[in-house]
């Protein structure tokens, strides 16, 4: 059974291994980016957050 399965799906070729990684890769990139460009948006709004609560306590 399982020789039959194996005959019928072949391995991957060897370049198709790294594939993978590649895709990890760019999705952490991906992430990397959106991360920096809200903290770029979004920074100086928490900078007066974060600011106002220490100015309180």
């Amino acid at each position: 059974m399982i020789w039959q399965w194996m005959r019928c799906h072949p391995r991957l070729p060897t370049s198709a291994r790294g594939q993978g990684l590649v895709e990890y890769a760019l999705l952490l990139i991906f992430v990397a980016v959106v991360l920096i460009a809200l903290l770029t948006i979004l920074g100086p709004g928490l900078q007066n957050i974060y600011q106002n609560i220490i100015d309180n306590l």
